[in-house]
């Protein structure tokens, strides 16, 4: 396996100390993919948020101070990155705002309707099968509720072999079911964000 190849599986992943050197360099690099999403205003204090793909944890915590009221919960597949979202949350894990579990997309362990936003930060890519996942994440969102997917244009040019575009995405956002999708994008920096209603 080449180097590079080897970073993407621990992006998709992350696993020993390279991978938890990589959660650490991810929290640091989105810090103003999380800033932008903080103006787009799409998560109200109180809500019940899921935030899919929690990675090295920061999010969390952005999702946490947005939402001092709610409960943010976390699911990553990477048993690493559990721990360090974990870890840089401690005090919120253990007062129960914070609730973060080993888990994957394609099979999200709760109930249906349970959460009032969902979150994927730069993680989509790398789902195992988008439409079945998509259709994952309408099944635990309520009525009403906000899907809102952060990514890099480059990124999903680069890994997804469909649903490279904004429209593409839209599409199948509209498809599994969604009433409501907006696109906004930050063109100089070539972030892209949609918010898709239930």
């Amino acid at each position: 396996m080449s180097l590079l190849q080897s970073l993407i599986e621990q992006a998709k992943k992350p696993n020993g100390w390279i991978g938890s050197w990589m959660l650490r360099i991810m929290n640091i690099a989105h810090s103003g993919m999380n800033r932008w999403f903080i103006r787009q205003g799409a998560i109200n204090d109180g809500d019940r948020v899921l935030d899919i793909g929690c990675g090295g944890g920061k999010t969390l915590q952005i999702l946490s101070k947005l939402n001092p009221s709610g409960i943010i919960y976390g699911i990553d597949i990477s048993a690493q990155a559990i721990k360090e979202s974990i870890k840089m949350n401690g005090a919120h894990v253990a007062d129960g705002s914070i609730i973060v579990r080993e888990a994957s997309v394609s099979h999200i362990p709760y109930e249906d309707q349970f959460f009032d936003a969902i979150t994927a930060f730069q993680t989509h890519y790398f789902w195992p099968s988008l439409e079945h996942d998509v259709g994952e994440v309408w099944r635990v969102l309520k009525s009403g509720g906000k899907f809102i997917v952060i990514a890099e244009l480059y990124k999903m040019n680069y890994h997804m072999e469909t649903y490279q575009t904004p429209a593409a995405m839209k599409e199948l956002l509209e498809q599994t079911g969604f009433q409501t999708v907006y696109i906004s994008e930050k063109t100089s920096k070539g972030w892209l964000c949609i918010t898709a209603i239930k």
